[in-house]
């Protein structure tokens, strides 16, 4: 069994509105900081690694409408080493047109491959809340295990 030291202390971004919880066997706890992008990463690493967390309307809303903001924030997650944005909602929902907005299903992806093509960042869909939790959890404790095996820490 791992000791609480060799977990990642996950750090959740103060503006996050509705913070994660994370699972306490695999994670060695939470703090709450600004971070300079993305919404959560892990103690020490801040600027290697971040995931930037959105819902499917607010993804919509953002790719959609605030371009410029959201750009400047991925231009600044592209010089992390690793990065993610997890849209809490499925990509089937973005081809059926099941949400809430007159962008086009084939807008919204072609938007979507742009950013992924121009700033070399996985957009993942993990359909639902509970999925992209741990989703974002899994992605925080791997990075953490293989940055640990690789620094020898």
């Amino acid at each position: 069994m791992a000791s609480r030291a060799s977990k990642p202390i996950i750090v959740i971004d103060t503006r996050e509105q509705r913070p994660y919880t994370f699972s306490d066997t695999r994670v060695g706890g939470v703090v709450h900081a600004a971070l300079p992008a993305g919404d959560y990463s892990i103690q020490g690493c801040e600027m290697q690694i971040a995931v930037e967390r959105k819902s499917l309307a607010d993804y919509i809303s953002t790719v959609v409408h605030a371009q410029e903001r959201f750009g400047r924030e991925l231009a600044l997650l592209k010089t992390y080493p690793r990065a993610w944005i997890v849209v809490e909602g499925s990509l089937d929902e973005v081809l059926q047109g099941r949400y809430d907005s007159r962008v086009t299903p084939q807008s919204l992806l072609a938007m979507t491959a742009s950013l992924m093509t121009r700033y070399a960042i996985p957009v993942l869909f993990a359909g639902d809340r509970p999925s992209a939790r741990a989703l974002v959890e899994e992605l925080l404790v791997q990075w953490h295990a293989h940055h640990a095996e690789r620094s020898g820490a």
